[in-house]
């Protein structure tokens, strides 16, 4: 199979589908590689190390797009990858697709075959493609949120652990997963008050016996988060319903009668955010006021490490990537549902529910 890697052009977005290792991986399985110049440059990967891997090196996007049985990429398609795009093509990447409706009509319109990294999904139930990024913006939304509260950023001026005689910041976390468990984890290292709602009791009693029950867990529902959430300085929504939209947790009356100088970090802005008064922002311009509470909501978080999320993101997608070019795609799902589970779009068709759901399409039964 030829397998394309092309550079990304979300702005602020320095990650890149495949490290050269994974292209080395491609490669011994006798897969040609097409990697466009410049590709690894944001995540400190030179054109030489992806030449020594054996990829064969590509001026320009469009014929990686124009040559490649399979594109391998970080974000979603945008701007002028939505018109390089051909019938049968595989486009392998996170989509969140439950959250844009162009885009999901463009793949269907296209009749490309969209696998989505983040519904990839084992038997389980856990998302072994979204996991190592829901760590990086996990432990990221502490970092920002700390930020969004110093006074330069519109913040309260606080400091998130405090001193000596002086109290730390309540941090008030959404949701125990993978993303709010790294949250907690760092919040509750920095040495802050932490607080986590979740629906699930398994969740939150895992989550008290790893902290020795020094963060306080919460039944969510929309009394307790109504309560924590007014009380917070921080707030991280860090929910999570695979493939769908976010569930709108927080109100703007809500929002309104948090402490002026309070701030939100909401990771789940990529599947639509989990605050009514959320919208996308970017890494250069990341935060802006509502009701003077800070909003930091951009959409490719680990996107700010790009070398840590590369490295992390490569560690998991390259075996799903290996087996769809070893094998062919219908195979390939027809062998491995957790692959099958990933699959979004197919021939002009969506063929996830909750996406299909989203915006009232015809599902159709993969």
């Amino acid at each position: 199979m030829i397998i394309g890697v092309p550079r990304e052009i979300k702005e602020d977005e320095g990650r890149v589908g495949l490290i050269p290792s994974g292209v080395a991986a491609f490669v011994a399985h006798g897969h040609t590689v097409l990697v466009e110049k410049g590709a690894g440059r944001g995540s400190g990967l030179a054109d030489a190390m992806y030449k020594a891997s054996g990829a064969r090196l590509v001026n320009e996007a469009k014929s990686v797009w124009q040559r490649a049985e399979m594109i391998v990429k970080v974000k979603e398609p945008l701007g002028p990858e939505l018109d390089w795009m051909r019938a049968g093509q595989i486009i392998y990447c996170y989509l969140h697709l439950a959250s844009n409706e162009p885009l999901t009509r463009a793949l269907i319109r296209k009749k490309v075959a969209a696998v989505a990294y983040e519904t990839i999904q084992l038997d389980d139930g856990s998302l072994p493609l979204l996991s190592p990024m829901s760590e990086v913006a996990g432990r990221l939304s502490v970092q920002k949120g700390a930020q969004c509260l110093e006074a330069h950023s519109g913040g309260r001026g606080i400091l998130l652990s405090g001193v000596s005689g002086v109290k730390p910041a309540s941090v008030v976390i959404l949701g125990a997963g993978t993303t709010g468990f790294n949250a907690c984890y760092v919040a509750h290292g920095m040495g802050a008050r932490v607080t986590v709602l979740d629906v699930s009791t398994s969740r939150l009693r895992y989550l008290h016996d790893v902290t020795g029950g020094n963060v306080t867990t919460v039944m969510s529902n929309p009394a307790t988060v109504a309560q924590e959430v007014e009380q917070a300085d921080l707030v991280i929504g860090a929910v999570l319903i695979p493939g769908a939209r976010a569930p709108r947790l927080i109100s703007k009356k809500l929002v309104a009668r948090m402490k002026p100088g309070s701030a939100i970090v909401d990771v789940a802005i990529d599947q639509g955010g989990c605050c009514e008064t959320s919208r996308q922002t970017t890494h250069s311009e990341p935060t802006y006021l509502v009701s003077d509470v800070v909003h930091y909501c951009v959409a490719n978080m680990p996107g700010a490490v790009p070398q840590t999320s590369t490295y992390a993101l490569t560690n998991v997608t390259l075996s799903y990537g290996l087996e769809i070019a070893e094998k062919g795609l219908e195979p390939a799902i027809g062998e491995n549902p957790a692959l099958k589970r990933g699959l979004n779009a197919y021939h002009g068709h969506v063929t996830y529910k909750a996406v299909a759901n989203a915006f009232a399409m015809e599902y159709y039964e993969v």
